[in-house]
């Protein structure tokens, strides 16, 4: 008898097992990274430890910019340094920031090198677009158009409560090519928005004077 009810009905249907699921961000990317590959574009990605020199100085940013204070910024102690930037790269970057060029002034500042070699955990994603765009720039083959995106953590200094974190998510793209106008861009952004389920996209004129130091002759 007791041997009897030690028995199991192997055929007998299991009980339901309750598992995880995908992390709403994950959910949210995966979403975003179908929609971009659709559109034909390709991924990239970089580290979350980067230089100064990518993250800030590519992007033009004056040494005294208040983003590159460690109100706004995490900075890495050990090692709180790295010299892997190509010299010549340096060497243009320097001069635009010091001396100006491309009809610019510069900032009029002795350009400082252990500035643009401190490590931080990078506060965008702008900084994967840099070193792409470079990297094209000096292909020995010559410039070929890209569709490049990133989706990937950053990290900012901020205060954190309820609603705040010292990281989030960014979404990264750009289109390189040549003779580009307006007209591609908004076209782009509209394929995008209808993608993801969004007909009824309006623009406005505005103002952003962001400028990509990448070197090279594309």
């Amino acid at each position: 008898a007791a041997l009897k009810a030690e028995t199991i009905d192997v055929t007998e249907p299991r009980r339901p097992v309750k598992v995880g699921s995908a992390h709403p961000i994950t959910l949210v990317m995966d979403e975003l990274i179908d929609c971009f590959t659709g559109l034909g574009f390709e991924v990239m990605e970089g580290p979350e430890v980067e230089l100064d020199h990518y993250n800030f100085e590519l992007l033009n940013l004056p040494k005294n910019h208040p983003a590159r204070d460690a109100q706004d910024t995490f900075f890495i102690s050990d090692p709180a340094t790295t010299n892997t930037v190509p010299e010549d790269y340096l060497e243009d970057v320097a001069k635009i920031h010091s001396e100006g060029g491309f009809g610019s002034f510069g900032y009029g500042y002795d350009w400082d090198r252990k500035e643009a070699m401190k490590n931080i955990l990078r506060t965008h994603t702008t900084c994967v677009s840099t070193k792409e765009l470079y990297k094209a720039a000096k292909d020995p083959e010559g410039f070929k158009p890209m569709r490049c995106f990133s989706i990937d953590r950053v990290f900012r200094n901020e205060t954190m409560d309820a609603t705040h974190l010292a990281e989030f998510h960014q979404v990264e793209l750009f289109v390189a090519d040549r003779n580009l106008n307006l007209g591609h861009l908004i076209g782009m952004i509209k394929d995008f928005f209808a993608k993801i389920g969004i007909t009824d996209v309006r623009f406005k004129p505005a103002f952003n004077p962001l400028f990509l130091l990448v070197g090279g002759d594309a």
